[in-house]
Formats: structure tokens, C-alpha cells, sequence
């Protein structure tokens, strides 16, 4: 029994440290996403580094990982506070770390501290990555870059932070929706990219004809980018259907109802080796909860039972409209 018990210790072990190295290789996929195709060209693809962008350029002596670390560290200390164990160390992790690879990428990338502060891309690596005349090129593969990145964080039970956080925060106090919670974020920061890029305030030499077509470019970052992380993640699938057999029902129900906004289903069921009679949890989600649904259960009932599977398409409140008579659905 000793020998399993130091081989399930052991395999635990190594999946910890896979996760960490899975982590860490998607912040870096992220920190290359940013540095040579977002920050450049002032794309603002939300979040805290799109709010990073918008500042450098009042204040370009900050770089853009500097400003994430202003944002991430007073949200990661509310959201410890707020969430204790149910915030993740891994999503503290990656958020620690992102800024300060954007950083040191940068710093590694510009020949000089001027050309850095100017993030000037004639002069990033050498000018072999000026994408200065194909801006849609730029959006393109920097929120490519970005998903993939991001994919190999989420996968491995992690986050950035950022936004999501104050996703989580809206969702507590304000019982906004975690995905009307992100939503409301990204999308002021993609406000703010237009009022200091796009029309100037605040910025010395402003090109305002320029500034109003690269907060259009950003919407498109924010589209490919979020396709992307779909896809890294499972494919086309974008909600997840969870069949929960647990001895903590009131707990999580309270957890399903007012933090998640959602409601289930109980299912009578009845174990084939024990007969005994018991109720299970037939619960929709989208790909964005379902960590934070398995963090919840892990907190509440280690021992309880979960099967996790893809909704291809889901119907009903919260989800999509049933399809109109006579419409054909492909």
C-alpha cells in the first residue's frame, strides 16, 4: 500500500509541475503576442495590458508589464481577500509573471530605451516584424498569439487576472453575470483606448485620424483572441454539460444559484454497487465557470463524484433562444 500511496503521491507531483511548466510556457506565448504585435501598434485588446497600452501612452516612460502589475497586484490582494482558498495560486502565478516577461521581452526586443518607451517597431528586432502598413495583419496574429497563450493557462486551472477578477467582484457584490462582468471591463478599456488614442487626450502629438482606426482593430484582436482560447481549450465547443453526484447538495446549490446566476436539475439516480438512493446535478455552464465550478466542488465535497462533457448547443434562459418555426439549424 506504501509503494501506491508514494506513486499517487508522486503522480500528483509531476501534474502539479506540468501545470506550472504549462503556465508559464502560455504566459510567454502571451508576454511574444503582445510585445511584437499588440503594444507596437496600440491595438487595445482589453484587460489589464490593454489598459497598460492606453496609459504608456500618456506616460511612456512606464512600460506596458509595469502598468499590468499596478492593476494585477491591487485586484490579486482583493481577490485573496475576498475569495481566500477559491482564488487560485495558479492564476496568481501567471499573473505575477506575465507582466514582468512583457518586460523583460521588451527590454531584450528595442536596441534602445528610447525606441522602448516609443515602442517604435521600425526598430523591434531589428525592424524584421514592422508591421506598421498592415494593421489588420497585426490584429490577426496578435490575438492568435494571444489565445493560444491564454489556452495553456486556462487549461491548466488558471488565469491572468485582470478583468476576471473584477468579473468575480461584480459577480459577488453586484450579481452581474461573470460573462456580463467581463464584458463591462474589456469593454471600458477598449473606451479608454479610444478617447486617449483614438481622439488624444492626454497624449503630446496625437494622430487622431490613425487613433480611431486602431480601436477598431482592437475589436478584432478581441474576437480572434477569444476564438482562439475556445478552441485551444475544446475545440468548438463553448458550454459544458456537468453531471455532479455530491453529499454537499445545499451548499452548492446556494454556490449554483447566487454566485454562478444559474439554476440545475436534480436527477434521481441510484449507485449500482451500493443500491443506494441518491440525487445528482445536471448543470449547464459556460467554458469560463466550469474552473471555477470544479474549484467549488473540490472545496466543499473532495469526495464528490463529476463527469464533465461538451453542450454543443444549449437552449433555454441564460443560454441561446430556441431557433424560430420553420428556421433550418445546421
Amino acid at each position: 500500500m506504501s509503494v501506491i500511496k508514494e506513486f499517487k503521491t508522486s503522480l500528483s507531483s509531476w501534474n502539479w509541475w506540468r501545470d506550472m511548466m504549462s503556465i508559464a510556457i502560455g504566459c510567454t506565448i502571451m508576454s511574444i503576442g503582445f510585445v511584437f504585435f499588440i503594444n507596437p501598434y496600440d491595438i487595445v485588446p482589453g484587460g489589464v495590458y490593454g489598459m497598460g497600452i492606453v496609459l504608456h501612452n500618456i506616460f511612456p516612460h512606464i512600460q506596458v508589464g509595469t502598468f499590468g502589475y499596478m492593476f494585477d497586484i491591487p485586484l490579486l490582494t482583493t481577490a485573496m481577500i475576498l475569495f481566500g482558498r477559491e482564488f487560485g495560486g495558479r492564476t496568481l502565478f501567471a499573473a505575477l509573471l506575465t507582466p514582468g516577461l512583457m518586460n523583460l521581452i521588451s527590454s531584450l526586443a528595442y536596441p534602445t530605451r528610447e525606441a522602448l518607451q516609443a515602442l517604435d517597431p521600425s526598430q523591434l528586432a531589428g525592424g524584421i516584424i514592422d508591421l506598421s502598413n498592415d494593421l489588420m495583419l497585426a490584429s490577426i496574429l496578435g490575438g492568435t498569439i494571444i489565445g493560444i497563450g491564454l489556452g495553456f493557462a486556462v487549461r491548466s486551472n488558471a488565469t491572468t487576472g485582470g478583468t476576471d477578477i473584477i468579473a468575480m467582484i461584480l459577480n459577488r457584490f453586484a450579481k452581474i453575470k461573470f460573462s456580463n462582468g467581463v464584458l463591462m471591463a474589456d469593454s471600458f478599456v477598449v473606451m479608454a483606448g479610444v478617447v486617449v488614442i483614438g481622439f488624444g487626450v492626454g497624449v503630446e502629438d496625437a494622430a487622431i485620424d490613425k487613433g480611431l482606426q486602431l480601436s477598431l482593430y482592437s475589436l478584432i484582436c478581441i474576437y480572434v483572441s477569444s476564438r482562439v482560447i475556445d478552441y485551444a481549450i475544446d475545440g468548438a465547443s463553448y458550454d459544458k454539460l456537468l453531471f455532479i453526484v455530491t453529499n454537499e447538495h445545499d451548499k452548492l446549490r446556494d454556490f449554483i444559484i447566487n454566485e454562478l446566476d444559474r439554476s440545475a436539475t436534480y436527477i434521481k439516480s441510484r449507485g449500482m454497487y451500493t443500491m443506494a438512493e441518491r440525487e445528482m446535478i445536471f448543470l449547464v455552464v459556460s467554458r469560463r465557470q466550469l474552473s471555477q465550478v470544479q474549484r467549488k466542488i473540490k472545496n466543499i465535497d473532495p469526495k464528490a463524484f463529476l463527469v464533465v462533457t461538451d453542450a454543443y448547443d444549449t437552449y433555454g434562459e441564460g443560454f441561446k433562444p430556441f431557433p424560430e418555426k420553420d428556421t433550418v439549424v445546421e
